[in-house]
């Protein structure tokens, strides 16, 4: 049976043009990048490239990006850059929750499509916060947040403290990870401060990721050893990876106006197939297509449980999502379905289902089939 994968927010595959740019990095250019001969400055010179090209696509200069093992890494490197009280949109990805948490920080709460409250943010934004972190596009439900909107509140608030002579700092951090290859995630036109990024969702390779920090931000490093990173993540570097995530990045820049229209048009072919054959299907996020991820559908099917439709549609090798994959595997309704105010007897029965580059107008079809004969066998099953 062919496999249809529909989660691409969860993992995407390594580009063909992207495994062909690392594999060098694993055989013959194998050299740690510190050693002092001329084979491994020669490496050291194609990670340096790297980088700079990495930086080179967010609009930011080199120095200003630190690469880590993956986004997580990269949100808790952020949140260390901070001693004091911090701010989270309530349906953040549990790394940053974890990490807010540890700061004993508070939540911003959303509306029902995922959107912040503003005027909860402006609120709770007290003279003595230090952070602020807001995901640029969630993951779940695929709200695209008003970041620039939220920087200026943010600056707002520290220009008042500098009037004031206050010294306590405020900065702005975003998990771009969802975002980039679908929306822009150029650091001048967002206003953040501090923004991670994943390889690993943007057709690159696991745990690599990078977290770019604005002049003036002092990281303070979690990993310490031989100084790798200017100082801030130690440990001999992942050349491979980088290389592949310089690359990936390029690649996902470069479609993504083209990506964009494609995955728009079948998401709503998604949309209109499910109304069509599961009338009660209820869709989460924004309705604007202008204000959501473009490959990503929410759907829930009221009364069904969404384990239950996962293994029914794996058996037809078909593979969704219910949320984050950090949280799925647990089969408990998700934080950001409850932050929205979704009922649990809706919420129970969701789905995110992620399309990707190769998705097809066909792989949409066979997914609404799918799916639909899934809820109708779940139904007749109850007695419905």
């Amino acid at each position: 049976m062919q496999i249809l994968y529909l989660d691409y927010a969860a993992a995407t595959p390594m580009a063909p043009e992207v495994i062909e740019a690392m594999a060098p990095y694993w055989s013959e250019l194998f050299y740690n990048p510190s050693a002092p001969y001329a084979a491994a400055r020669g490496v050291r010179h194609d990670l340096d490239a790297a980088k700079a090209r990495l930086a080179h696509v967010i609009g930011a200069r080199p120095g200003n990006v630190t690469i880590t093992a993956g986004a997580t890494e990269a949100n808790n490197l952020a949140f260390a850059a901070v001693d004091g009280p911090v701010l989270v949109c309530a349906i953040e990805h549990e790394s940053v929750l974890a990490c807010a948490e540890a700061h004993g920080g508070r939540v911003v709460a959303v509306n029902s499509d995922g959107i912040i409250d503003l005027e909860a943010l402006r609120e709770l934004l007290t003279a003595d916060v230090e952070l602020v972190s807001v995901g640029l596009a969630n993951g779940e439900i695929g709200c695209i947040q008003p970041l620039r909107e939220i920087a200026k509140l943010v600056r707002g608030e520290r220009m008042r403290r500098l009037e004031q002579g206050s010294a306590v700092p405020l900065l702005l951090h975003t998990d771009a990870s969802q975002a980039a290859g679908q929306v822009s995630v150029n650091v001048s036109s967002l206003g953040a401060d501090l923004m991670t990024l994943s390889a690993a969702k943007v057709y690159g390779p696991k745990q690599v990721g990078l977290l770019w920090h604005a002049d003036g931000v002092a990281l303070h490093p979690l990993v310490r050893g031989g100084g790798q990173e200017g100082g801030i993540r130690s440990g001999t570097e992942n050349v491979a990876g980088v290389i592949g995530f310089a690359r990936a990045l390029e690649l996902a820049e470069e479609l993504r106006p083209g990506q964009t229209r494609r995955l728009r048009a079948l998401s709503a072919r998604l949309c209109r197939g499910l109304a069509q054959a599961v009338p009660d299907v209820v869709f989460s996020g924004p309705k604007r297509a202008s204000r959501r991820l473009p490959g990503l559908v929410h759907a829930s099917f009221p009364g069904v449980e969404a384990r239950r439709l996962v293994v029914a549609l794996e058996r037809e090798g078909v593979c969704v999502g219910t949320g984050s994959a950090c949280a799925a595997s647990r089969m408990q309704v998700s934080h950001v379905l409850r932050a929205i105010g979704l009922p649990d007897e809706v919420a129970q029965g969701s789905l995110r289902i992620s399309l990707g580059r190769g998705t097809t107008e066909a792989d949409v079809d066979r997914a609404v089939e799918a799916i639909a004969a899934a809820v109708r066998a779940e139904h007749e099953r109850k007695g419905k």
